[in-house]
């Protein structure tokens, strides 16, 4: 997470057009290579440990949905894709991979319960452990918990953690909590579909930066950040639902995002 002293632009403008720097005339797709020349390492300051009562739900639901210490076949590598404007400024209470509670609060983050599980690899589908995985996301409603987002009159879920980070196993595993979010507007004639952003590290080297979609969203189709994805990596983003498996409430939904990082 970015540096809490961090200081805000005072530009007067929407913040959904900090959205459409990313996607304005010449767009090109981000390559593994530009991420990482563009993004310079920055100092960590949030606790690298897990929850103890997550951690053991990681380990129960990894266990019988376990991915492949190697995948056999080409490695497609996944596409990198903008950060965009709503990656958090300000450190928080919680800092776990479980989003739908937050501490010292009784009350669970609003939405549709989903896990979302994958397997970091390198080019050659070699997992990478160690790595740590952050996720932020919009809540249930479409709304970030973030200064840009402050105009949307969605209400922010009190319950809601808005951004989350794992550690993956030696196998290169993760797993997350959290709830589906919601779609919501970007610009005139724009609304963006249900997305997950991603971002992968290594010690202070910045891996990877991507976003997940979710198969059958109304707005998938027309999303400008989306269509800047090469068609032919394209699946590589999206998911769908899998068999829920055991050890699992029965109103989840579990889905698999593996990464390949090059």
């Amino acid at each position: 997470m970015k540096a809490a002293s961090q200081q805000l632009p005072r530009t007067g403008r929407n913040p959904y057009d900090k959205l459409l720097d990313h996607v304005g005339p010449g767009y090109q797709p981000e390559t593994s290579e530009s991420v990482m020349m563009k993004h310079s390492p920055r100092a960590l300051t949030r606790r690298q440990l897990l929850l103890a009562s997550l951690a053991g739900a990681a380990g129960a639901f990894l266990g019988p949905l376990a991915c492949a210490k190697r995948i056999e076949g080409p490695c497609g590598l996944t596409p990198p894709q903008t950060e965009g404007p709503f990656y958090p400024i300000d450190d928080q209470l919680d800092e776990d991979s479980d989003l739908t509670f937050v501490s010292g609060r009784a009350g669970r983050a609003e939405g549709r319960l989903i896990y979302v599980r994958g397997q970091l690899r390198d080019s050659q589908c070699r997992p990478i452990p160690g790595a740590r995985v952050e996720i932020w996301q919009a809540s249930a409603k479409g709304r970030y918990n973030h200064p840009y987002d402050r105009e949307n009159p969605v209400p922010l879920d009190p319950n809601f953690q808005g951004w989350g980070e794992a550690l993956s196993d030696k196998d290169g595993r993760y797993l997350f909590k959290t709830v589906h979010p919601g779609q919501y507007p970007a610009g005139p004639g724009w609304i963006r579909p249900s997305h997950i952003h991603f971002k992968v590290l290594q010690g202070e080297l910045e891996l990877l930066t991507t976003q997940m979609y979710f198969a059958g969203d109304e707005y998938l189709e027309r999303d400008r950040i989306f269509l800047g994805v090469p068609v032919a990596e394209r699946e590589r983003v999206i998911v769908r639902p899998e068999e829920p498996g055991t050890g699992l409430p029965p109103d989840a939904v579990i889905y698999r995002f593996d990464l390949a990082i090059g």
